[in-house]
């Protein structure tokens, strides 16, 4: 009689955890991470494409083109990419607590923040000849770059609303719709890219111009599943009160999600721009662009499980399943785990080919031959990290992965790549080195996070910021 008045002890993780379990929590990840792949590898390639029809104009006009990419990305797409990042927790943790009016009301919340924020960022991209002049840049190419971004403009607007309106898929697992809309976005693009740059000889500027109609083509998809399937009918629901009301909360979570983003963003950038002050800057400069390239090109199979597995931690919060969430972030970094080993192995064993796929220059398929290897390490800890950003996404932990991207980047990883590039004379490979160390930190500090995580006590709180609409407690203790 006594014993059965004595609290129940908590099973742990491991007691409960079986292989049925696991296949289970394997098939959930994989029927939202494996279409969201393509979603992720297709808004990829739109600045790809361009970049690659800008290539067919000359060098001059492929630098300009590059530039701006670079610049935009810093300063505008980060940006919005960060801002909308909230949106994994909120609407992912209100889905998952059957709050379904609340999806709506934070979509429509981050549309109306997005939008305005845009505004500088386009004032920024009017002024970017002079400012890319004041760094040194080339004069033809800096104008290049700036006709570029101003045609870039109305994509951006654009971009604000795409990355909101993934973010309300993503949290319901409606994966297909968005996978399907991002190809067919990805095939308009192509066909209006190659009318815009050579039929109507619009040169550069048509590039930009194609990303910025195949944004609002995007947007113009989206919106019509978002209105008229029946997959939304309970969260497309708009009331204009709790949208200015979430207002406050959406940037609880946006700004620390913005500044995460473009930490992370910043430094692969600030690599490349260190390159240029090698000796033999040229090779050193295209030699880690390739590996840029690779390396991002691999980090979408990553994102994929990334955003999974933000989706599903979300989601069982929301609902009140802590062991649930911690499964799926057991399973997630597992699978993140496997995929990154094989990916490391094929490149490793295909390194002595895999420079010609880029250049047919003997210097640069020598110089990237003998960087596969780092590659390959990257692959492992930035498909790690990513995974783990996606869990701290998924938990509302926006400010812990902020403050772990400074430390592992710009306290630890550019310092380390500075003296392995420039004092010790690794050149390339030692700023790529200090971008794995960066990584390897960050995949360390967040694991650690993860691994003292309160489940139960997230589980509490996101049920009772989706309930009662409380803050309360964000940045107490795991």
């Amino acid at each position: 009689m006594d014993e059965a008045l004595l609290p129940r002890k908590e099973r742990s993780i491991w007691e409960i955890l079986t292989w049925e379990l696991t296949v289970e929590e394997f098939k959930k990840i994989s029927f939202v991470g494996a279409p969201f792949m393509a979603v992720a590898m297709s808004q990829y390639l739109l600045l790809g494409v361009s970049m690659m029809m800008a290539g067919h104009l000359g060098e001059l006009a492929l630098s300009g083109v590059a530039i701006a990419t670079a610049f935009c990305n810093v300063t505008g797409f980060s940006l919005l990419w960060g801002l909308c990042g909230a949106l994994e927790t909120l609407n992912g943790q209100a889905y998952g607590a059957t709050q379904y009016y609340k999806l709506g009301s934070y979509t429509y919340c981050a549309i109306i923040c997005s939008l305005p924020i845009c505004l500088p960022v386009c004032l920024l991209w009017m002024y970017m000849d002079k400012l890319l002049v004041l760094t040194g840049q080339d004069p033809q190419v800096a104008e290049i770059a700036n006709r570029y971004a101003m045609c870039l403009i109305p994509g951006l607007f654009g971009y604000a609303i795409v990355q909101s309106q993934v973010r309300f898929f993503q949290s319901q697992s409606l994966v297909l719709p968005m996978m399907f809309s991002s190809l067919a976005t990805l095939c308009f693009h192509i066909i209006i890219c190659w009318v815009l740059v050579f039929k109507f000889g619009f040169g550069s500027k048509g590039g930009a111009l194609a990303i910025s109609f195949s944004n609002w083509f995007n947007v113009i998809l989206f919106g019509f599943y978002m209105r008229y399937s029946p997959s939304c009918e309970k969260t497309r629901t708009l009331h204009l009160k709790d949208v200015f009301l979430s207002v406050k909360e959406f940037f609880h979570f946006a700004i620390p999600s913005a500044v995460m983003a473009c930490l992370e963003w910043w430094s692969f950038e600030i690599l490349v721009l260190m390159s240029g002050l090698l000796p033999n800057s040229k090779l050193e400069t295209s030699v880690l662009s390739i590996c840029l390239s690779s390396d991002s090109l691999h980090y979408t199979i990553s994102f994929g499980i990334s955003v999974a597995a933000s989706t599903r931690i979300s989601n069982e919060l929301g609902a009140g399943n802590p062991q649930a969430a911690q499964i799926a972030t057991l399973v997630s970094m597992l699978i993140a785990l496997v995929e990154t080993l094989i990916a490391s192995t094929i490149l490793l064993c295909c390194r002595h080919v895999f420079g010609y796929a880029y250049s047919s220059e003997n210097d640069v398929v020598i110089k990237v031959t003998r960087m596969v290897p780092l590659i390959c390490l990257s692959f492992i800890t930035d498909g790690l990290h990513g995974v783990a950003c996606g869990v701290v996404r998924g938990i509302g932990w926006q400010h812990v992965g902020a403050y772990a991207n400074l430390a592992a980047y710009y306290l630890v990883g550019i310092p380390a790549g500075v003296l392995c590039g420039f004092v010790l004379k690794l050149r390339g490979e030692g700023l790529w080195v200090g971008m794995v160390v960066g990584s390897g930190v960050q995949m360390l500090l967040l694991s650690l996070v993860i691994a003292f995580t309160n489940w139960k006590k997230q589980a509490i709180k996101a049920r009772e910021r989706m309930l009662h609409g409380t803050l309360a407690g964000e940045n107490e203790s795991f």
